[in-house]
């Protein structure tokens, strides 16, 4: 026992460099570059529980470490380390540190993925430091989602890496729960992975939204956003774009745009304001991780600061190709400041779950943004040759075909063999009331209407419709109105042995005016015979065989808002008018039976919008007489006249 204690101490100090040196080999004391460990630490089945014969789809629950020390003797900017995952891993979260593409978790990276540090993105060396390990290392923690590797097996990566360019690294290796590698420094070393995206062919639809970045820096850079309409039915007023932000970026300016919220707050107090410290954010705009972005009004167009930009400024209004090409698009620019692990002049990541409306425009779905080849822009300084941008990337938005959306606008249906109006449907553009029915009935028909009632407001169409329905009874309460802003009638003028022609009046029932109106007719069996439009410029389009598109002719491209009648105390509200005649040879469409229905639409557009159609055509046992003759006819071509007049004489 004596003799065992005189060993001891040399039993020790043999024993102590041994330990000294395994310590040091784990923690990459050998290793005079960046020393990267990936440590597997649990993990545990979670359900669906499936059979045994299906176990390569049983998900597990796995926790790991990813440890990144530079052991170099200089600083490691912006550190990047690519992990090979090969277990169809879904990750769900990641301490201190982001996926470089830009995906937000949870995420795949089944085939591997990089990381890219945050907040903290440098590492500095232990001679900068004294050796403090907590600023020489970056220690991430990692939650998430493998498949089909069950315990005592352990879930590592094929291998990892560093993907910094200028280093050089050695095949990692692993053993039981570890994998781990070293990276030395090689200047003329180009890392393998990439991060960038593939670039993908540029998409239709029935909207598209370019993100083009045409400059960048190590801080910010500067995005060209252009909204284009594609659809030749449709159009946006007053549009609003919204995106979401997904690395901390904020808004610092702007031209040919404006964010609704002009807020810095969230840059102030929050790590925009840490890290530019010098930064005065009295002048960034906005710092919501979600802005909107509206239009600028027309006399901003050459405003030096706020407009000087080629599509802006029009009020919010899109036009569709067909109408204006000039006018089917909208752009702006905007200066977008960056935070870490972004810091590097080709680190730019777009925004994320894009979003468009408009107060008169249809409902929008958008997909993310796609890497496309870089736009051309012309040059400057008026050279002949383009100017490309730095990347593109391209957001496809179609319109909803949602069935729970409410039209804006109704039609009614009249012709010359009947005296009676089919006017717009019950609640055909909703009801308003929440419960209508101790009011009126939102599920009876619409009552038919004498021709002079289409030309007075719902309100005042009672009286008028007890009157003419009084030989039947009529239910109590009474339908409820069709609540729509924009009415349109079609009346079924003549129908002759040649041809014949139909007359379309517009009623503006709002109180805005309605500029670069349109309006689109499907016709199913009428179209070949189209002859012209009189007061409209009435065009067949191009991308169909069954659809007349109809816009006003220079000055008469407004539809006038409703105004006071000229004595408000007995006289009703006048809606602004609109009216043509358009006209149809029977030439190209022999067999057609007008008054059956063929002569009239199967489906309407107003300014992009649906409109709602009656469910129920005129009847009348004598359809075809020469000339238009009866009341409604006339009375309606008389007073439509004598209204548009009257509004334009108040307007002026």
């Amino acid at each position: 026992m004596a003799t065992l204690l005189i060993f001891l101490p040399f039993f020790l100090l043999i024993s102590l460099p041994v330990s000294i040196s395994q310590t040091s080999t784990n923690n990459g004391g050998d290793c005079n570059g960046i020393f990267i460990t990936y440590v597997y630490t649990s993990g545990f089945p979670i359900p669906p529980t499936v059979s045994t014969s299906n176990s390569n789809n049983q998900a597990y629950n796995f926790r790991s470490n990813l440890t990144i020390l530079n052991n170099s003797p200089d600083e490691l900017k912006s550190w990047r380390v690519f992990v090979g995952f090969q277990h169809r891993e879904l990750l769900v979260s990641a301490s201190h540190a982001v996926l470089a593409d830009g995906t937000t978790l949870p995420g795949d990276v089944g085939n591997g993925t990089v990381f890219a540090g945050f907040p903290t993105i440098d590492l500095k060396s232990a001679i900068q430091t004294a050796g403090d390990v907590n600023q020489m290392q970056a220690r991430i923690e990692l939650v998430g989602t493998q498949y089909g590797v069950a315990s005592p097996a352990v879930p590592l990566p094929s291998s990892i890496s560093l993907a910094n360019d200028g280093f050089l690294c050695s095949p990692s290796t692993s053993q039981g729960d570890r994998t781990q590698v070293c990276c030395l420094k090689d200047s003329n070393a180009k890392s393998n992975i990439t991060i960038h995206e593939e670039i993908q062919p540029r998409q239709e639809g029935d909207l598209t939204i370019m993100f083009d970045v045409t400059s960048s820096s190590e801080s910010n850079y500067w995005a060209q956003v252009t909204i284009s309409n594609n659809d030749n039915t449709s159009r946006l007023d007053n549009w609003k774009l919204s995106w979401e932000w997904m690395r901390d970026e904020f808004i610092y300016s702007m031209r040919g745009a404006y964010p609704t919220v002009v807020d810095t707050g969230d840059c102030i107090f929050g790590k925009q304001g840490g890290y530019y410290k010098g930064m005065d954010f009295s002048k960034a705009l906005n710092c919501e991780k979600r802005p909107t972005i509206i239009d600028l009004p027309l006399e901003k167009t050459n405003d030096t600061t706020l407009g000087m930009v080629p599509f802006c400024c029009r009020n919010g209004t899109i036009l569709p190709p067909f109408m204006d090409a000039s006018k089917s698009k909208s752009a702006f620019v905007t200066q977008v400041y960056k935070m870490s692990p972004d810091l590097n002049i080709s680190a730019i990541h777009p925004p994320q779950n894009w979003k468009i409306n408009g107060t008169y425009s249809p409902g929008y779905v958008c997909g993310p943004p796609v890497r496309v080849s870089s736009s051309l822009f012309p040059n400057p300084a008026g050279l002949s040759s383009d100017t490309a941008a730095v990347a593109s990337w391209q957001v496809i938005c179609n319109i909803s075909s949602s069935t729970l959306k409410k039209p804006k606008c109704c039609v009614s249906f009249s012709a010359f063999f009947n005296d009676s109006v089919v006017p717009c449907n019950t609640c055909a553009c909703g009801c308003s009331n929440a419960n209508p029915s101790n009011v009126c009935s939102a599920s009876e028909p619409a009552l038919l209407l004498p021709p002079e009632a289409l030309l007075v407001p719902f309100d005042n169409r009672t009286e008028m419709a007890k009157d003419f329905n009084k030989r039947r009874d009529l239910p109590n309460p009474l339908p409820c109105g069709d609540n729509c802003g924009v009415s349109i009638n079609w009346h079924l003028l003549s129908d002759f042995r040649g041809g014949w022609t139909a007359r379309i009046t517009l009623f503006n029932w709002g109180d805005t005016n309605i500029v670069d109106w349109f309006a689109a007719v499907q016709l199913d069996k009428a179209i070949q015979g189209f002859e012209k439009g009189y007061s409209f410029n009435g065009t067949i389009m191009p991308d169909t065989n069954n659809t007349i598109f109809m816009q006003g002719f220079s000055g008469l491209n407004y539809l006038l808002a409703e105004r006071r009648g000229d004595n408000p105390r007995k006289d009703p509200p006048v809606p602004g008018t609109q009216q043509s005649v358009i006209s149809f040879t029977k030439k190209t469409t022999p067999g057609i039976d007008v008054g059956a229905g063929d002569g009239f639409p199967s489906k309407v557009y107003f300014n992009g919008e649906e409109c709602s159609l009656p469910v129920i055509l005129p009847s009348g046992s004598n359809r075809r007489v020469p000339l238009a003759s009866s009341a409604f006819s006339l009375l309606l071509t008389m007073l439509v006249p004598m209204v548009l007049q009257l509004s334009l004489w108040l307007e002026i």
